[in-house]
């Protein structure tokens, strides 16, 4: 049972369905296997909780 993990910025449930159907069309195309067998968890993270260049995403 492969699991897409992907990290990310809050989203709206519109957003989230789409990811979820976008990556899992994906990856039955490339690995082949059905699509019942992948699972996609969608972890958001704030943007005080993220540090790119020494600085916080909500300072930039």
């Amino acid at each position: 049972m492969p699991i897409i993990k992907i990290d990310c910025p809050k989203l709206q449930k519109e957003q989230k369905k789409d990811l979820i159907e976008s990556f899992t069309r994906e990856a039955v195309r490339v690995i082949g296997l059905p699509q019942q067998a992948f699972v996609v968890i969608i972890n958001e993270t704030e943007p005080d909780n993220v540090g790119v260049g020494g600085k916080q995403l909500s300072e930039m």
